[in-house]
């Protein structure tokens, strides 16, 4: 498919898995009336973001790929005939869980499988207590619309996944989050406000970055709303390969509607040949933390 319709929703937690359910179900149904044939979810829809706190309690709901809950959402993939991701809190086995991601096709079956492999750990942020690093690799999945290459929040912040997955054929990279601002963050050399638009601008950038670099379109999908002293901050966006924001979220619950054109990816790639370039032959210091001579 050259060129298709993609949606994401840039919602709010409602407090547990049940009421979020319903709340993205009933969104997903409202948004697949636009004719959209790929939509987007952020990170841990389902759930408030637990990692805000180191709590063993949370293990309790995580979910198996066999379950009700993925059931649901392949039988309303297949109902709607759209491209879904799922972004889920994975239970693999007793004790080991992943902060994952599914694609369902149009079909309703699950045709991929991510799961993150940067774990975070910082304040508000305690990903490496509840999740097992991703073991898959970076993962580019065919589909209806295109090869979709997910990775998941910390993953956009490393240069190294967004060109692996694009070297593996992805038409686009997709980047479910959970991202917002610590109320309990000092801000001693910029005001509130000016240290918010500072990290927001930064976040933005690496992944404008990741577009031009690689010539691929790229797309982020945060939440938004209070949870505990975290404020998340929105700002959903799709960059094209050019690294312009073809649309941008502001804070607000919101669905948002695009067109991707792949055409121009194939126009992109050939006026600045940044793949081509490459000197692969000179590369071999990446596999090392710091430079060891």
């Amino acid at each position: 498919m050259s060129s298709f319709k993609a949606l994401w929703i840039q919602g709010k937690s409602q407090g547990d898995l049940n009421k979020n359910l319903k709340y993205y179900s009933e969104k997903i149904k409202s948004a697949a009336k636009h004719n959209a044939k790929l939509i987007i979810l952020p990170e841990l829809f389902l759930w408030d973001y637990f990692p805000i706190t180191e709590d063993k309690k949370h293990f309790d709901s995580a979910i198996e790929i066999k379950s009700d809950v993925i059931n649901h959402f392949q039988l309303l993939a297949k109902d709607l005939k759209i491209v879904l991701t799922l972004p889920i809190f994975e239970k693999r086995a007793e004790g080991i869980f992943h902060n994952s991601c599914l694609i369902i096709e149009n079909n309703g079956e699950i045709v991929g499988h991510y799961r993150k492999m940067h774990i975070p750990d910082d304040p508000g942020f305690y990903e490496k207590y509840y999740f097992t690093p991703g073991d898959l690799g970076f993962t580019v999945t065919k589909t209806s619309v295109g090869n979709l290459g997910v990775l998941i929040c910390w993953d956009q912040w490393f240069p190294e996944a967004a060109r692996i997955t694009a070297l593996k054929g992805a038409d686009i990279l997709i980047y479910p989050t959970a991202i917002g601002w610590d109320d309990n963050e000092s801000c001693k050399d910029l005001p509130r406000q000016a240290l918010n638009e500072e990290q927001v601008e930064a976040w933005t950038t690496m992944m404008r970055s990741h577009a031009i670099a690689n010539g691929i379109y790229v797309m982020a999908v945060n939440r938004v709303g209070k949870e505990g002293h975290l404020n998340f901050w929105g700002h959903s966006f799709l960059a094209n390969p050019y690294g312009t924001l073809v649309k941008q979220n502001k804070t607000d619950e919101t669905v948002s509607e695009v067109e991707i054109d792949f055409s121009k990816t194939k126009e992109c790639r050939q006026t600045w040949p940044f793949l081509r370039d490459r000197r692969i032959d000179s590369y071999q210091g990446l596999l090392k933390y710091t430079d060891e001579n």
